[in-house]
């Protein structure tokens, strides 16, 4: 079996996450060096690889096959593009880009050099949302019609030093706020459990919190080309604590049944016989042995790490493709859009 040797692009709370998924994997991969951040020697010699002074000397490097892109929106287009001339299979940390153009550099330059470009949509490893898309393949609820889904957040988490890391990026212009940071997720969920794309948004993007340059909030209304209709709320200007049991709620009326799914706590659906519990999984907590780093919320990014080097190696994967990544960026963009419109718009 070949070893996919893998280098870190991003050195704050998600480019920690990743380097420690592709630690848990020994069989599969090596973890060689990472670049970028104010922490990068930190991590470096944390887990005892080499640091590189930026993203170019990390892709110089002969002994590296793969990247994972863990920077700030904006960096994603040149590091994934760079990446691609070095030769470099590349999994990007959602959202892709901040625009639709970027998207599509970033694809044609990985089809160009023949590497392998995937999406970071880590939500697709949670067993409450694999056993979801499960049921509706399955027909428990029969023709899914509506998707209410919720996404709140307390406005500390964007505080330095708090659960996740030092967000401060976020709130960089550039970067282009929460909602890109936010939806794609939600986005990525609708269009994995329906096979269904977003045809239509009408949205409000709105800033809460004071003294913010991008938009904190957004409620957007989203038609699917099934036929589907979603409402989205995505916020991270709420006062703390947030509502209880909502950091990542989606609801889904089904023509025969009705979905309750949390992500991080218990997937119920109800039918003719009534509610059930189907799936359960650990609460991602802020102490103890549930952290950031423990095995309720990293088993999904190892998931991932291996899917993503099955696609290296040719073979059947669910990890999220390039044009997975566009859909999620082209319906935020259109979210966007709409809101400084007041109109319709269809995603690019």
């Amino acid at each position: 079996m070949t070893t996919i040797r893998f280098g870190i692009l991003g050195s704050g709370f998600m480019g920690r996450t990743h380097a420690e998924a592709v630690r848990a994997l020994p069989e599969r991969a090596k973890l060689v060096a990472v670049a970028g951040g104010r922490r990068a020697a930190g991590l470096a010699q944390d887990l005892a690889i080499a640091h590189e002074p930026d993203a170019a000397a990390l892709l110089a490097r002969d002994d590296i096959d793969a990247v994972v892109i863990t920077t700030p929106h904006h960096v994603h287009v040149a590091e994934a593009t760079q990446a691609a001339a070095r030769g470099k299979h590349a999994l990007v940390e959602k959202p892709m880009s901040t625009s639709v153009a970027d998207c599509e550099a970033m694809i044609d330059a990985a089809q160009r050099a023949k590497t392998t470009l995937r999406m970071g949509y880590h939500q697709r490893f949670r067993a409450n949302n694999a056993a979801a898309r499960a049921l509706i393949a399955d027909g428990a609820i029969g023709r899914p019609e509506v998707f209410q889904i919720s996404m709140p957040t307390y406005a500390a988490t964007i505080k330095a030093g708090g659960f996740g890391g030092d967000w401060a990026w976020w709130a960089l212009p550039e970067s282009r706020g929460h909602v890109l940071n936010s939806a794609p997720h939600a986005i990525d969920l609708m269009r994995w459990f329906t096979g269904d794309d977003v045809i239509t948004v009408s949205a409000f993007c709105r800033t809460l919190l004071p003294d913010l340059k991008v938009e904190d909030t957004t409620l957007a209304l989203l038609e699917l080309r099934g036929g589907a209709i979603a409402t989205l709320f995505s916020s991270r200007a709420l006062p703390a604590p947030s509502f209880p049991g909502e950091d990542f709620r989606i609801r889904i009326t089904g023509s025969a049944g009705l979905i309750d799914l949390d992500p991080y706590g218990e997937l119920r659906v109800s039918d003719e016989r009534g509610w059930r519990t189907e799936s359960k999984q650990a609460t991602v907590g802020h102490e103890g042995a549930n952290t950031a780093f423990g095995p309720a919320r990293m088993g999904a990014y190892v998931a991932q790490i291996a899917s993503f080097i099955d696609a290296i190696e040719g073979k059947p994967a669910e990890v999220g493709t390039a044009a997975d990544g566009r859909a999620g960026v082209a319906a935020v963009a259109a979210m966007f859009d709409s809101s400084a419109q007041r109109r319709w718009v269809t995603p690019a």
